[in-house]
């Protein structure tokens, strides 16, 4: 048993990122502990014991229990330590920064990540263009609901719900990380910009970035 929580995760996956980011919101002791992606370390037994589905992140809670997908470790960490909490406690509001939140971490980023791009560079081995087409289109449709969605709506404030950082900024700064490292043109989502460049102001989002980590 150990006395702070432990993350499996990788310094540039996105979901991991997102739970980093909210662990450095609420100040909480823990230890990551970086898996190689790319070198397989999530298909190893010993991490697979950890985490069956072989997936990052994973939360090791200090009684030793496994919190796997970031959603629900997000909303564990929140409601755990409702200090600086990243969820509003009315049920519409809940609800609304769930709906952001799974736009992003649903709908966007799984159809992008490097097991279902590595996929498509398989089905496709003679079109170099394959993963790039794939991903600009997923993520052009994704970019354009959540710019809509947060542009119209009056809860839209400094961040994603009011004026205060929830899960959904926590999910949305990843995202655009992402897109910028794809070199996507952000010029057609100034409110999706706003909000990440609100964000990235601010500490906690600096020391979860993935360039901060070792």
């Amino acid at each position: 048993m150990t006395d702070t929580y432990i993350v499996h995760g990788a310094v540039r996956s996105s979901a991991a990122y997102r739970v980093r980011i909210v662990m450095k919101l609420k100040g909480l002791a823990y230890r990551e502990i970086f898996l190689d992606l790319a070198g397989g370390d999530q298909n190893k037994d010993d991490y697979r014991a950890v985490n069956p589905q072989g997936l990052v992140p994973a939360l090791v809670c200090p009684d030793g229990a496994v919190i796997n997908q970031s959603m629900a470790i997000i909303e564990y960490l929140d409601d755990m330590h409702p200090e600086q909490p990243v969820m509003p406690r009315d049920a519409r509001s809940r609800a609304r920064v769930r709906a952001l939140s799974q736009m992003i971490a649903c709908d966007i980023h799984p159809i992008n990540n490097m097991r279902v791009r590595n996929h498509i560079r398989d089905l496709f081995p003679d079109d170099p263009n394959a993963v790039t087409t794939w991903m600009e289109r997923w993520s052009k449709a994704g970019f354009d609901a959540l710019e809509a969605r947060l542009a119209s709506d009056k809860e839209t404030g400094r961040f994603c719900h009011g004026d205060t950082p929830t899960m959904a900024d926590a999910c949305l700064v990843p995202q655009v990380a992402n897109a910028r490292l794809s070199s996507r043109d952000l010029s057609p989502y100034p409110t999706v910009v706003r909000i990440a460049e609100a964000c990235e102001a601010l500490p906690a989002f600096v020391a979860a970035r993935p360039d901060k980590q070792s």
